[in-house]
């Protein structure tokens, strides 16, 4: 736009559409980067900077530590979220705080699945399983046992019923450390295996 255009007093609208026209100009964009673009400039400027540090690495060194630094974020990752994540978390112990009898937990359980809590009635049933294996002396009365550990000790101690204990076990796992709906199926199935131990 050549300056004499450009009126001495220009009005609102004018003033405005000229304004627009000189703020669209490529030079006013911004050439900052992106947040994300910012992070990895970040982290690329601290990696030049270790290795300038090192006295100089040759880049196929650069390229190993990346590739360690890599896996090693990959293997965090993989324990945390996936079924190596959800088979460490497993190893959680059988009871809480509270001791209750065979019978307590069984109660416990059938009102949980009365008022439709699958889940709750699982975890009770379960544990009035393992609670009947230690009330007859199949299992020691031991603080601290996990559920792999209670299905395979018992698993041993009786043979016949090592599938189902296992069975249990791994519903148990999978309602609570994998994050899956219980149902009445497999509930049904875990009464059957506590019929099992009582009978």
């Amino acid at each position: 736009m050549v300056a004499a255009d450009v009126p001495v007093d220009p009005g609102r609208d004018e003033a405005r559409e000229a304004a627009a026209r000189e703020l669209s100009d490529p030079a006013y964009v911004s050439d900052d980067p992106n947040p994300l673009q910012r992070a990895v400039d970040w982290v690329l400027d601290r990696l030049g900077e270790l290795f300038a540090g090192a006295g100089g690495v040759s880049g196929i060194t650069a390229v190993t530590v990346l590739v360690v630094v890599a896996v090693v974020v990959a293997i965090v990752i993989r324990l945390r979220t996936g079924r190596t994540g959800r088979a460490l978390r497993s190893s959680g112990e059988v009871f809480g705080t509270a001791v209750l009898t065979a019978a307590e937990h069984r109660a416990a359980a059938d009102r949980a699945a009365a008022a439709g809590d699958l889940a709750e009635a699982v975890r009770e049933r379960f544990r009035a399983v393992v609670r009947e294996l230690e009330q007859r002396g199949v299992l020691d009365a031991r603080a601290g046992r996990t559920v792999d550990e209670a299905a395979s000790e018992a698993g041993r101690a009786l043979p016949a019923l090592a599938g189902d204990l296992r069975g249990a076990a791994v519903q148990f796992d999978d309602v609570f450390y994998g994050g899956r709906p219980a149902t009445e199926e497999g509930y049904r199935r875990l009464v059957s295996v506590d019929d099992g131990v009582r009978g």
